[in-house]
């Protein structure tokens, strides 16, 4: 596994660096996204968007759990966008016997997602947020992404207490399998 972690002082670095990392996709990989709330996670997927050339608006898709969104890769090809949001999956009403990984597996089947991230098409990109309780029973070769908003670093206005979108976050980007070999050395978020 290789690396990287990148410090993002503001929402428009983190959109341009979701806008970077989808000028590299392919087709048939698997993004797994990860952080807190108001780490910027869907400011990530906006960029990511754009980078595919997404006119749609890019919205988490807390409720419906996936979207597909048409777009287009670097090269021309046409591309497919699989926005899910895993933060309302992986509950705790289990069946007797059943684990976690197991009660995520049929979750995910009862939504087709199943397939989708067992073998991703290459017209597809399959962008997934909260999906670090769901990286042991996905995809073995993904590009994880960890978004972290440390305390302490100008993200609350003093005065009344509320979360700002201002305040360095950081990045740190895992290639995982063979897939992703050479991906990171590759990549340079400037």
């Amino acid at each position: 596994m290789e690396s990287k972690q990148y410090a993002i002082p503001t929402a428009e670095r983190m959109r341009a660096l979701g806008e970077q990392v989808a000028r590299r996709m392919r087709g048939g990989e698997v993004i797994l996204l990860s952080g807190p709330l108001g780490a910027g996670k869907t400011t990530f997927a906006q960029g990511f968007g754009a980078g595919l050339g997404i006119d749609e608006p890019i919205v988490s898709p807390t409720f419906t759990i996936a979207r597909e969104l048409n777009g287009t890769f670097a090269d021309g090809r046409p591309a497919r966008l699989i926005h899910v949001d895993a933060y309302r999956l992986g509950g705790t009403d289990y069946a007797p016997g059943q684990d976690s990984v197991d009660r995520l597996l049929d979750e995910l089947e009862s939504l087709g997602l199943d397939e989708e991230l067992e073998d991703v098409d290459e017209h597809a990109v399959v962008l997934m947020e909260w999906g670090e309780q769901m990286a042991a029973a996905l995809a073995d070769e993904r590009l994880d992404i960890t978004l972290t908003r440390p305390v302490g670093t100008g993200h609350v206005r003093r005065t009344d207490r509320e979360l700002t979108s201002d305040g360095m976050r950081y990045a740190t980007l895992t290639a995982v399998g063979g897939r992703w070999d050479g991906f990171l050395g590759a990549f340079d978020f400037a």
